[in-house]
């Protein structure tokens, strides 16, 4: 089974869908009085419309995984979207700024919809084991890759200055890092 939609109670769906659409969200193609945004690199999109859900507009609390969370904040303030400034979870509740060691799961930011359904970002570049399947590793975006690339590569360095020597076999390294990295598997030594 997969995720596929969650649907979000809004007021105003013409409102809603600007503001969404202003995210850069994928409009997707649906039936008659259903609107779907899917975020880049989801397979789980977000849809609203009259009569979809009784909840009440505003009710919902959502996540969003980034790898960037200070790209994806100014992404989304460029977009001209209200985000709260970045914080990350210490031993006794939310702290203002980015987690100093800059662990995945720790530095989040959040904005809300026109009706006030929240969206938490939460930066992840390293899933807890058995979250994502090895032979299901992927990358949202080319950022993401690129992101990805950059840890492989400090990772790796620090692998060449253990051994001493300049390891000639880098491409695999890189892939083992990255799919370890994403599963949440023990990285390459």
């Amino acid at each position: 089974m997969k995720l596929e939609v969650v649907v979000i109670p809004v007021s105003d769906v013409d409102r809603a869908k600007e503001f969404y659409g202003r995210l850069g969200w994928r409009l997707d193609q649906t039936p008659p009085g259903v609107i779907q945004f899917t975020p880049h690199g989801s397979e789980c999109s977000v849809q609203f419309g009259p009569n979809l859900t009784s909840a009440t507009p505003g009710s919902a609390k959502e996540y969003l995984i980034v790898s960037d969370i200070e790209a994806a904040r100014n992404a989304l303030v460029a977009a001209g979207v209200e985000v709260s400034d970045i914080f990350h979870i210490g031993p006794d509740g939310p702290v203002s700024g980015l987690d100093p060691e800059r662990r995945s799961y720790f530095s989040r930011a959040s904005f809300s919809d026109p009706d006030g359904n929240n969206w938490l970002l939460q930066e992840i570049t390293t899933r807890l084991p058995g979250r994502i399947e090895a032979a299901a590793t992927s990358f949202g975006s080319a950022s993401d890759l690129a992101g990805a690339l950059r840890r492989a590569a400090a990772a790796h360095g620090e692998h060449e200055k253990r051994t001493g020597k300049t390891d000639a076999n880098w491409p695999d390294w890189y892939a083992e890092y990255m799919v370890s990295e994403q599963s949440g598997a023990e990285p390459p030594k």
